[in-house]
């Protein structure tokens, strides 16, 4: 079957052959013609060759394509003919017709290439002739789009370009407009489509050797810009021989021409005939070629031509040529054209280049090609024998030196569109490919681009500068690795355009040079890479600082009025922002899972590196199966690509890529030298940053004076002192920002000699030409005009340079001489001022100037021809001298020689280096643009961007913990939510209607929530905005309730309620009100509007939407620092004395509560902060307030919830007594929640107390806010050593030496000074005032007074209380207390004492104390309450409101006003009045003492258990510390005589229910077993602590209501009395001092007989005596042996005492008896006291004297001997009222009993006179009348060691009767 391709062939060779013939030329043509004609004939062979075939790949392709060229290529053919020709081909080429694979493939495809660039035509219309132009573009791209098109060659595929280039800028041809446009577009998009293609496979190329490149193809050179007018467009007619392609494929050289001079003898511009444009005789050639070119631009410069060849080799050519003139030559023209007509001058190296041709040609024939896809090309069996190239590299390189060509702004024939069309193929190519890994390509875009780049920059046409910028762009994201001065010029020109101040620069720029910045910023890593690589290089410009400062600035508009330039610089700084958030959030989240994410980047690595192996395998299989790369199938199917860039793709070879840009990076990573390591770290940039601004403040001072800035810098260890001169030369010639005119002053200074020495060997002359070395030294510095200073500096520089080249003249003043020419020279050729006069030096007139200088020889003459050419051409520049272009190139030259050196080492990093200093840096403008711009715009979208970038630098923040930068971000937040400069009136309003406010609100407290961790100073912000929150009432009701002890609900409200007007206003102040306020005012008053109120709904839903709430509870997750900081803030919120409210700081005292409550796993480290807070409010309140009152509930609160936390309960026990330091009427006036607070604590907490101290503390308050007991003095004067590791000064290291004198160093001062200069100070006393507002009442004046008890230590209370144990009451001054509280303190203390586990060894005393002080407290009912109770009430609830704001806001005005607000604004505590509780008062006291006397009773039965089972314990737990006894003696001291004296008060109630059932436990108790065990000591104080002063007590008229039961009680108590001493007879009996005890029942026997109204006592009296004599007298208690009578001397004396009120009950009694006669028996032996039990009988004593005349009384000291000591401490005066008082100034003896004796009553038998004692006046006695009737004692009777049973007051004598 034969091939269809074969019939698409035939069909084309039709359609051409038969458009030939209709041809009007062939009509009249005889047959015989047609065979001649060469054109039909070859189709004629085609035919016929194409018939003998089956398939077309038998034949050649050169054989089918060969006809249809020589169409192409004829010049007689008309357009339409030529374009059928091309039709054809591009159809064959579509098709796939030709065989990649074959042989003979690249010579068609290169035929082809000739024919289509050559193509030659007859013009008819200009329609037409566009039409053949637009196919030749389209064959010319399907050429090199389609696989085969990768046998080009070089030289082809640059004549393939300059085709396109050509129909895109020639505008020869007339015709229509809009056709040409269209034509110029298609080449554009065709260029752009090959551009692509051939930078997409620049990876695919590998850098050729030099020597191999040269060999094989010279060069190409590519020419733009006029046609010359020397070309003619002559005919040329050419043979159409195939190999014609092997001619010239050797020799397509081009070059930039000089036509001036080089021109003759050479072929022209354009071969002949050669042009692809249509020759006729209408188009006549409009452009022209320059005859002269641009001054410095007229020739190829040495840096260009040397590029060329040397493309590998990087030395260092900048420093002595003049680089960037040449390669924008503007006359390069598209040239192909043989070897021997290129001129020798035009290229000054091609001598060199022949030579390596010469030496390399044998190497190149004897060898085959194989190209870098690794395709062997063998030598070629042409006639000549070249072979064909595929094309690669040199071609990429000249296409891209000819677009930058294109570029050049300098050169005149690049047009705008031209420099557009560059820039635009330059963006593809630098789009298409990875350049940077090509030196010979990277050559031209550090030197020729950028420059030309920059440029255009300065540009005033939108479109180049946008296109210019673009490109910038591309390059500097890839390649700035390589570019960094060029990169730092170009932001350098990019802020000189945003902060220029020109008038005409379009708006447009600005914003276009913002959004490049904008679009380098967000490149990964690009400002870490800016801030290391510049702002952390001592010579570089600090361009991130500079930056971030100017985009900040930009961020602010002047005008107010935000446009795109300040949303972008915003932009701009978000941007780093933005890049450092993600890597903190990355490293987050690479910590959460660091572990688990490691392996899988492992296992993720080790396939994907597989995979891509696998991959490179197969495609290299795959891409090899024949014999050319090119075709990746045997018989692909030729369908075209859509771009270049997928055909490049579809052409890739996995296995020969050239290695990938990252990893040539890495194998080529330099390091900078100024710093450690590859990657520094943020403190080596900091001291490199310290250095840098050292370094720049000296190099301004040298530039001023050169020592003084060389001194500072050694002052500041940069030059080390003394001086090295190498270190100083180093940095003069490193330092760019010296000034070079300065440097010549000190180098040349003859002082520093040693300094020029050193400087001149820093340079490198080796090798170098004299001129060249010259040339480097003077650019260094500027050469100073005086000639000894300028010898000076050549003579050192000349013997440099003449020891290191080995001295090539005869003397080294030869070389001096020559020096000195060359700078004349350089003077004579290009200084104006000497060109003006002379006319300039020739080479020969050099040369003779130079006559004999060498050592009286000559110089070489070529050395010095070769000098003299280089001066000419290229000027020595001495800096700072010249200006325009020939500055620009030096300065320029200087930027590339510095990039050359290891200073142009740039640092390319991984993402997130860097990142805290970038963040140090910009947070400061970024916040401030953010604010700003937050603030200034109305638009949601920035708004809303603002806010992100708020909260991103809160997260930054927050990941390095800058504390600075959140309280700043937190602050300036804080001004937007309006909440702080708002006036409370307003502020609901206001913030309802500001979304924007409720924005930054919401941000406010969001960031609070999530980084509270790391704020500091923004706490204080924070609770201001609180507090207003709180004081507008917009705060969750969650928020301002707090929790209470009195409050049935457990809760309170912070906030008063509202009422319209104050009360307290009289009528006509309201009707004056009225009258002045102004209508809007008014309706302001009537309540809010409807409108206000949703307004206000919306502020409350936006508070509760930021959870305020959430900073309490969430505040135990802060660290502890923030923590801190948070409670310092609260408590310094707390108002200061202008606009003190006291809610305000009960809400701040509430918060900081709450929030030690929610931390108290950590509550001790802030411990401290909140004591010394609660103290300042509580122990410094001169009077009491509802802020008082919180202060002690939250204490109390505190205590309740932290006592069961052992590290801290100590601490909070102890802290408890800052309530005891309260002044006792501010403590009064809480007592309710004191009483209340620690029912709470004991029920909760009981059993984590331990301490006898902290027990002490407790029921000193339960003693102070029940029974209104002053707080103790001595509280204050604290030895107790608590465990306090707080730092702080804390409760147990109080010390004074007064009870009110408190000196603490607690960081604020006391109320008053007032301690400090009193050693007493006074506490205030409650006035009239007082009492009337609170619901007090008085009792007394005695009440009031001060008990001036000297200070005792706590320890000294609690082992010795300070008691009269005489007397049944305590001796406490008890002033007035709250029944509720007094109620509440006996349930409390009711509570510890029925659970048995919570009565410990160190509270049980204080238990039995606290329920005797409260027996007083109840005493009659607590008649001290009650006797004044009559009208000081007051109305709670009218001070529970709180005037309307507004009013209060209007009586700001004057002082009095002032006063007014602020005593309106106080808030009074809630009354205690006890009204409503009237009927039920005493019902409740009845209760109380009641229970009382039952817990009395429950104690004193269960003590001997109680006390037993502890002495157990101890013995198993053998513990230290005090020993406890369960003996008689200590059951009876500390327990069962204190509750029996109780007990007995309650006896003496004015309640007859109390006093009986009183007397009923009384009695129990007494006759209770336990008390058996007791010894006689014992129960004699019991007759004498409890029984005789009951007695005594009811002896007066307690009721007089009610006189019935006062006798029954009376009658009870002797009946009681008796039945103890019959009881408890026996051990009384061995009592010395029986006889006085016997003697003092009797007394009280007379008494109580004179005592009732009724017949009651006098009939129970008599039978209780007689039941006790008769005992008495059977037990043979009267009888002795040894008297007269027989009976004992007790018998006479009782009688006689007896007879004094029973007279006659002896006889009733004792019939038998005689009472022998007391005055006849004076003569009588003195009596002898009754011995008692197993006691010796006393000696005799001496006999009596005669009768005293008076009663004799003994001194105390007298007595002293005779007495034992006193039990108790201090004896106390009696007041008159019975109101105990202490008695002042008392010695420090005490003073013991007085015994009184009287001569009338003292019976004459008696040996001494008797001792006459006044029973029962105790000193601790409440309210007992002294006694009528004494006791007469013989003193006989009173041993040695007797106890005084009672002791009279000294100043009690007068009494006596």
């Amino acid at each position: 079957m034969v091939d269809k391709n074969i019939y698409i062939v035939q069909g084309e060779i039709s359609t051409v052959v038969g458009a030939i013939k209709r041809n009007s030329r062939w009509n009249t043509h005889t047959p015989l013609d047609e065979e001649q004609d060469p054109l039909l004939n070859t189709f004629g062979q085609l035919k016929e060759a194409l018939n003998n075939i089956k398939e077309l790949a038998d034949v050649e392709p050169n054989v089918f394509l060969r006809p249809f060229l020589e169409v192409v290529r004829s010049e007689d053919t008309t357009g339409p003919i030529t374009g059928l020709a091309l039709t054809s081909v591009n159809k064959f080429l579509s098709y796939g017709l030709i065989d990649a694979t074959h042989e003979a493939a690249a010579e068609a495809i290169e035929n082809m290439a000739d024919a289509v660039t050559h193509a030659r035509f007859v013009g008819t219309d200009p329609a037409s002739d566009e039409v053949v132009l637009m196919k030749i573009l389209q064959v010319l791209r399907t050429l090199l789009l389609t696989p085969v098109g990768a046998h080009l060659t070089n030289e082809s595929v640059c004549e393939i370009m300059q085709s396109c280039f050509r129909i895109c800028f020639e505008m020869r041809l007339s015709g229509s407009s809009s056709v040409l446009e269209l034509l110029r577009k298609s080449a554009e998009h065709t260029l752009a489509d090959m551009v692509q293609l051939l930078f997409s496979r620049l990876s695919q190329f590998k850098e050729e050797a030099k020597n191999y490149v040269g060999a094989n193809m010279k060069k190409l050179k590519m020419r733009a810009g006029g046609m010359s007018e020397s070309s003619k467009w002559k005919k040329q007619k050419r043979s159409p021989r195939p190999p014609r392609h092997m001619v010239r494929s050797s020799s397509c050289q081009m070059d930039s021409i000089q036509p001036s001079n080089n021109l003759s003898g050479d072929v022209a511009f354009i071969e002949k005939g050669s042009s692809i444009l249509p020759v006729s005789d209408n188009v006549g050639s409009s452009i022209s070629s320059p005859t002269t070119t641009d001054s410095g631009l007229d020739s190829c410069s040495k840096a260009t031509s040397r590029e060329d060849l040397s493309d590998l080799e990087q030395c260092s050519l900048y420093a002595t040529t003049l680089p960037g003139t040449g390669l924008g030559s503007p006359d390069s023209q598209f040239e192909g054209r043989p070897t021997q007509s290129v001129s020798v001058e035009s290229i000054p190296e091609v001598l060199e280049d022949k030579d390596s041709i010469i030496e390399d040609n044998t190497s190149v024939h004897d060898m085959d090609y194989v190209n870098p896809r690794g395709v062997r090309f063998t030598q070629s069996t042409q006639k000549d024998g070249a072979s064909l190239i595929p094309y690669g590299l040199p071609c990429l390189r000249e296409l891209f030196r000819f677009l930058i060509s294109l570029t050049n702004p300098h050169d005149r024939h690049n047009t705008d569109a031209m420099m557009h069309m560059g820039l635009q193929l330059l963006t593809v190519a630098l789009e298409s490919a990875h350049i940077a890994n090509y030196q010979t390509l990277l050559g031209l875009i550090k030197d020729e681009l950028c420059r030309h780049l920059f440029q255009l920059l300065n540009a005033d046409r939108i479109n180049l500068y946008a296109s210019s910028i673009r490109v910038c762009f591309l390059l500097f994201e890839s390649m700035r690795v390589h570019l960094k001065f060029q990169l730092e010029l170009y932001l350098k020109k990019l802020i000189d355009i945003i902060t220029s101040e020109n008038t005409k620069m379009p708006y447009e720029m600005k914003e276009i040079a913002l959004e490049a910045l904008v679009q380098l910023w967000r490149i990964p890593s690009f400002v870490s890479e800016l801030y290391v690589n510049y702002d952390c290089d001592f010579y570089c410009s600090s361009l991130f600082e500079e930056l971030t400062k100017l985009l900040s600035k930009n961020a602010f508009p002047v005008s107010g009025q935000l446009n795109t330039t300040h949303l972008l610089s915003l932009e701009a700084l978000l941007t780093v922002i933005d890049s450092i958030e993600a890597h903190c959030r990355s490293k987050v989240l690479n910590n959460t899972n660091q572990q688990d994410q490691l392996e899988t980047v492992l296992v993720a690595g080790e396939s994907s590196n597989k995979t891509a192996s696998d991959n490179a395998q197969a495609s290299s299989r795959f891409g090899s199966t024949n014999g050319l790369n090119v075709i990746l199938t045997e018989n692909a199917p030729a369908c075209q690509p859509h771009s270049g860039y997928l055909m490049a793709e579809k052409m890739k070879l996995g296995g020969m890529e050239q290695e990938d840009g990252e990893a040539a990076k890495r194998k080529g990573l330099k390091k900078p030298e100024r710093f450690s390591s590859g990657l520094p770290d943020s403190q080596e940039l900091l001291e490199i940053r310290i250095k840098k601004k050292l370094l720049i403040t000296g190099t301004e001072q040298f530039n001023l004076k050169p020592k003084k800035g060389i001194q500072f810098l050694q002052e500041k260890g940069l030059l080390s002192n003394p001086i090295d001169n190498n270190q100083v030369a180093q940095w003069l010639r490193e330092n760019p920002r010296l000034d070079k005119k300065m440097i010549g002053e000190f180098i040349s200074d003859r002082k520093n000699m040693e300094l020029l020495d050193s400087f001149v060997n820093t340079f490198t002359f080796q090798g170098l030409r004299i001129d060249e070395a010259l040339r480097l030294y003077l650019e260094a510095f500027r050469l100073p005009g005086e000639a000894p200073v300028i010898q000076r500096l050549l003579e050192t520089f000349t013997d440099n340079w003449h020891k290191v080249n080995g001295s090539p003249f005869m003397t080294n003043d030869a070389g001096f001489a020559l020096a000195y020419a060359v700078i004349m020279l350089n003077t004579d050729q290009h200084n104006h001022n000497v060109r003006k006069q002379n006319i300039p030096m020739t080479v020969e007139q050099f040369k003779r100037n130079l006559k004999g200088v060498n050592g009286n020889k000559d110089f070489d003459h070529d050395m010095l021809e070769d000098i003299y050419n280089a001066i000419k051409n290229e000027e020595i520049v001495m800096p700072d001298e010249q200006v325009g272009l020939v500055k620009e190139n030096y300065v320029w030259s200087v930027l590339l020689h510095r990039g050359a050196t290891p200073e142009g080492i740039f640092l390319h990093l991984p993402t997130g280096s860097c990142d805290h200093d970038l963040f140090t840096m910009t947070w400061g403008p970024t916040i401030a643009a953010l604010s700003y711009v937050f603030d200034k715009s109305l638009d949601d979208s920035i708004i809303q961007k603002s806010i992100i970038g708020f909260r991103k630098c809160a997260m930054i923040a927050a990941h390095y913990g800058l504390s600075d930068v959140f309280d700043n971000l937190i602050i300036s937040l804080c001004k937007f939510t309006t909440l702080s400069s708002e006036s409370v009136e307003n502020l609901p309003t206001v913030f309802g209607s500001n979304s924007k406010a409720q924005t930054a609100a919401k941000t406010v407290f969001d960031l609070a929530h999530r980084h509270g961790n790391i704020l500091r100073e923004g706490w204080k912000n924070i609770m201001d905005s609180m507090l207003q929150l709180f004081r507008a009432e917009l705060l969750p009701k969650a928020m301002v309730e707090v929790e209470d002890f009195l409050e049935p609900s457990g809760k309170i409200s912070l906030q008063r309620e509202e009422l319209p007007s104050n009360r307290g206003e009289s009528a006509v102040l309201s009707f004056v009100n009225w009258l002045t306020l102004s209508g809007a005012e008014q309706s302001g008053l009537r309540g809010p509007s409807t409108e206000n109120q949703e307004v206000k709904q919306l502020a409350i839903l936006c508070i509760k939407q930021c959870d305020p709430e959430k900073l309490i509870t969430e505040s135990k997750f802060l660290q502890l620092e923030s923590l801190q900081e948070l409670l310092k803030a609260l408590i310094s919120v707390t108002p200061d004395e202008e606009t003190y409210d006291e809610e305000d700081s009960a809400f701040c005292l509430e918060m900081c509560l709450r929030i030690v409550l929610e931390n108290r796993d950590r509550v001790s480290c802030v411990w401290q902060t909140m004591r010394d807070h609660l103290c300042h409010l509580c122990v410094h309140a001169n009077e009491s307030c509802f802020l008082v009152e919180r202060a002690v509930v939250g204490l109390l609160r505190l205590a309740v919830r932290l006592l069961r936390r052992d590290d801290i309960s100590s601490q909070v026990l102890l802290s408890l007594r800052l309530l005891l330091m309260m002044k006792s009427h501010v403590l009064s006036r809480v007592s309710r929640e004191v009483a209340y607070g620690l029912h709470e604590l004991l029920k909760t907490n009981a059993a984590n107390i331990h301490c006898t101290d902290d027990w002490y503390t407790l029921f000193s308050l339960l003693e102070c806010v029940g029974a209104g007991v002053k707080p103790p003095a001595s509280f204050q004067v604290i030895s107790v050593t608590a465990d306090n590791d707080t730092g702080a000064q804390s409760d147990s290291e109080l010390s004074s030496h007064h009870p009110s004198e408190v000196t603490l160093d607690r960081g604020y001062t006391s109320d008053s000074e007032v301690y400090t200069e009193h050693k007493i100070r006074i506490p205030r006393s409650t006035t009239e005032v007082d009492v009337a507002s609170s619901g007090w009442l008085v009792v007394g004046k005695d009440d009031l007074e001060i008990s001036k008890v000297p200070p005792v230590s706590s320890k000294a209370q609690l082992n010795h209380p300070l008691v009269n144990q005489y007397s049944l009451t305590l001796g406490q001054d008890l002033g007035q207390h709250d029944t509720k509280s007094l109620i509440k303190c006996v349930e409390t203390l009711s509570f510890i004492i029925r659970d048995a586990a919570h009565v410990t060894p160190d509270n049980f005393e204080l238990c039995v104390r606290a329920i005797r002080i409260f027996v007083e407290a109840s005493l009659n009912g607590g008649y001290r309450n009650h006797d004044k109770k009559k009208s000081h009430k007051y109305d709670s609830s009218k001070y529970r409101m709180r005037k309307k704001a507004g009013v209060r806001e209007k009586e700001g005005g004057s002082s009095t006003k002032r006063s007014i607000s602020r005593v309106s604004s106080q808030r009074p505590l809630r009354s205690y009045s006890d009204d409503e509780e009237d009927e039920g008062v005493p019902a409740s006291y009845h209760t109380v003492s009641l229970q009382l006397l039952d817990l009395m009773h429950t104690l004193h039965t269960r003590a001997a258990s109680i006390y037993s089972s502890w002495a157990e314990e101890q013995r198993h737990l053998e513990a230290a510390g005090r020993k406890i006894e369960a003996d008689s003696q200590t059951l009876w001291s500390s327990c069962w005589c204190p509750l029996l004296q109780g007990i007995a008060w309650l006896c003496c109630d004015a309640r007859r229910q109390v006093r009986m059932q009183a007397l009923t436990y009384l009695q129990r108790a007494l006759l209770v077993h336990d008390l058996q065990t007791l010894d006689a000591a014992e129960w004699e104080s019991c007759f004498n602590k409890v029984l005789f002063p009951l007695l005594t007590k009811l002896l007066d008229n307690i009721s007089p209501a009610d006189v019935g039961g006062m006798e029954e009680t009376r009658m009870r108590g002797c009946t009681l009395l008796s039945k103890v001493f019959l009881q408890h007879l026996s051990p009384l009996l061995s009592l010395p001092t029986f006889a006085a005890l016997w003697l003092t029942i009797l007394d009280f026997m007379d008494k109580y007989m004179h005592a009732g109204s009724s017949d009651l006592l006098l009939e129970a009296i008599p039978e209780s005596l007689k039941n006790m004599l008769l005992v008495m007298d059977t037990a043979g208690i009267f009888h002795s042996a040894d008297s007269r009578t027989g009976y004992s001397d007790l018998w006479e004396i009782t009688w006689e005492r007896i007879v004094c009120f029973l007279p006659h009950l002896r006889e009733e009694l004792f019939k038998q008896t005689v009472i022998p006669d007391p005055v006849s028996s004076s003569s009588a032996e003195p009596m002898q006291a009754i011995p008692a039990a197993g006691q010796p009988k006393p000696r005799p004593v001496s006999p009596p004297t005669a009768q005293l005349p008076s009663a004799v009384t003994l001194s105390p000291a007298e007595m002293l001997a005779s007495v034992r000591p006193p039990l108790f401490h201090e004896p106390q005066a009696t007041s008159a009222t019975g109101i105990d008082q202490s008695s002042a100034g008392q010695t420090s003896v005490p003073p013991m009993p007085v015994p009184l004796t009287s001569p009338a009553q003292a019976p004459s038998p008696l040996s001494q006179p008797p001792l006459i004692l006044q029973p029962l006046a105790s000193p601790l006695q409440v309210g007992v009348p002294p006694m009528s009737l004494p006791i007469i004692l013989n003193p006989a009777l009173i041993e040695a060691t007797s106890p005084v049973p009672l002791l009279p007051s000294p100043g009690s004598s007068d009494e006596v009767k």
